[in-house]
């Protein structure tokens, strides 16, 4: 059921692994075997979104997408291993921070970011830089990368709707790297992975619909309370605080 309200939550607005990684570990898996198993659960789900909106990808102004494609692959390897090498109690003591980061993150892009249609726009170096770092924290962790894609490519010269649907196909490469590494993990929990990605994968196709029916400043709201309260009880739950 989580893993299903997931894949609506991703479809509308972003952010269903703050609903599948607290939940993951609240049934005692421990927090890097909870974030590799909700990466592989969600990721189904990804790949369709992204297909939803393929007519809608294109280059930016001097960047190709196949660029930014290979980009966002290697760097989503990189994240993946990071990942994995990284020990499991020191993944349990950074979790918190993660999501914290990432609900931040999802408040500045709601509230404060600008749309930008100017044409001073970023320089390719930088915009390969970011999209490189954006690329390794997703094969990581992930939470927020939507929000921290859309703000890059918005500002490097993209249409909202195209950086929308550009966005949507990069995080689906971060994750397709990062869950072929996973793979040959021992940290999966592989039956919790495969009931969460049928639930998201429902769910996605139930918020595709929803999508233009949903009260768009209600959802941020839930989503921006969610993950500060989740932010909170992992911070109590690792004793940070």
């Amino acid at each position: 059921m989580v893993s299903f309200f997931a894949g609506i939550q991703n479809a509308l607005a972003g952010g269903g692994s703050f609903l599948t990684l607290p939940t993951l570990m609240f049934t005692g898996l421990n927090a890097r075997t909870a974030n590799i198993t909700s990466t592989i659960a969600l990721f189904p789900g990804q790949i369709t979104t992204g297909l939803a909106g393929k007519k809608h990808v294109s280059d930016l102004p001097r960047i190709s997408f196949k660029m930014l494609f290979l980009i966002s692959l290697v760097g989503g390897i990189i994240g993946a291993f990071l990942l994995i090498k990284t020990p499991v109690k020191i993944f349990e003591y950074l979790v918190p921070w993660l999501v914290l980061f990432a609900t931040l993150v999802f408040i500045w892009g709601s509230y404060f970011r600008k749309n930008t249609e100017s044409q001073s726009y970023m320089s390719p170096m930088k915009t390969v830089f970011l999209q490189f770092i954006i690329a390794i924290y997703g094969g990581y962790f992930g939470g927020g990368i939507g929000i921290l894609m859309l703000a890059t490519l918005t500002l490097s010269g993209l249409a909202v709707r195209n950086a929308g649907a550009t966005k949507n196909v990069l995080a689906a490469v971060m994750n397709a790297s990062a869950v072929a590494v996973f793979l040959f993990s021992k940290d999966i929990a592989w039956t919790q992975a495969i009931v969460a990605s049928i639930g998201a994968i429902i769910g996605g196709q139930v918020g595709a619909y929803a999508l233009h029916r949903v009260n768009e400043k209600l959802l941020r709201v839930f989503i921006i309370v969610l993950g500060l309260a989740l932010a909170v009880g992992l911070f109590l739950k690792a004793g940070n605080i």
